[in-house]
């Protein structure tokens, strides 16, 4: 029997279409980035459910769940390194530039998403420009 063809004791199971689509999990994890500067912990949910999809058969969507992860670890040892050279004055503008880093790329993401195209380089280190 094929998947969708399967029986159980209540009859046929067929498969049904998900809740939220790809291109909608992309949009959710951008905006739990970005709402991650408030709250802190969205951003761990937007990475979680960008690890878990990373591997979905839309390039599109593949490509922007990698530039997301790319963003968060990247995103990590800015404000790390930012933090610790606060002291010298240098680490404010380690984190401001990280800030206006990962707002760029949140925002660029989207409007690449909106349009239905793929992050061109998911794995820059800047904004996803080959």
């Amino acid at each position: 029997m094929t998947e969708p063809d399967r029986e159980d004791a209540a009859g046929p199971v067929v498969a049904q279409p998900p809740i939220i689509s790809n291109h909608g999990l992309v949009a959710t994890v951008y905006i739990l980035y970005l709402v991650g500067f408030i709250t802190g912990i969205t951003v761990l949910i937007g990475l979680v459910i960008a690890y878990l999809q990373r591997r979905t058969k839309d390039q599109v969507a593949q490509s922007h769940f990698q530039f997301q992860i790319s963003t968060f670890w990247i995103g990590l040892l800015y404000s790390v390194v930012g933090l610790l050279t606060i002291h010298f004055g240098i680490g404010a503008l380690i984190l401001i530039w990280w800030i206006v880093w990962t707002v760029v790329r949140c925002v660029k993401g989207l409007l690449l998403l909106n349009k239905g195209e793929p992050v061109p380089n998911p794995k820059s280190w800047l904004f996803g420009e080959t």
